[in-house]
């Protein structure tokens, strides 16, 4: 297509701009009544913009749709002013906790306690009302023990576009999620 899309990249750039959330395909073609042809194509030319070592923003993929956010070298310097005050840190138990349910999602409670030898009640409970995890599922065991999982809360606060973004372990690392059967 040769066709100049200047003012369609322009229009998805402002309803990018606007949103907060990411927004799927379908969810700006909708929003800017583009076709999804004319919305991919400009999402292509944001994209070479925002690459531009002059901009400090970029256009990200997270949890499956598009959003302006700053760049991941700019974040570190701007989180503590403009990030959500909802996001505040997390404890080192959180996030040891955190980092076993992605990682060996879906895992229930006892096998949490299995991994970090403590029982990880209070911190199942903080991820839970910070919408980081949810019960995903129940175990087919006697008891039927709860299984935990990430919500698109977790992609969204680590700007991961899906849990296969998540970092590979080495095997130092790998060992410390293996349960002792």
């Amino acid at each position: 297509m040769d066709i100049n899309l200047e003012k369609e990249a322009g229009l998805v750039e402002a309803v990018l701009f606007l949103e907060n959330d990411p927004l799927t395909l379908d969810a700006l073609a909708a929003s800017t009544q583009l076709s999804a042809d004319v919305v991919t194509e400009a999402l292509e030319i944001l994209k070479e913009k925002y690459t531009q070592a002059s901009s400090g923003v970029e256009l990200s993929v997270i949890t499956g749709g598009y959003v302006l956010a700053p760049k991941k070298e700019y974040w570190e310097n701007l989180k503590e002013k403009y990030g959500n005050k909802n996001e505040g840190k997390l404890s080192r138990s959180a996030l040891e906790v955190l980092a076993i349910i992605a990682y060996k999602q879906p895992i229930t409670r006892a096998e949490i306690e299995a991994l970090r030898g403590v029982s990880p009640d209070n911190m199942i409970r903080l991820l839970i009302e910070r919408q980081l995890i949810k019960e995903v599922g129940r175990r087919d065991t006697p008891g039927r023990p709860v299984e935990f999982g990430t919500t698109k809360e977790f992609l969204k606060f680590f700007r991961l576009n899906s849990i296969a973004d998540l970092p590979q372990l080495d095997e130092k690392e790998e060992e410390r999620f293996v349960l002792a059967r």
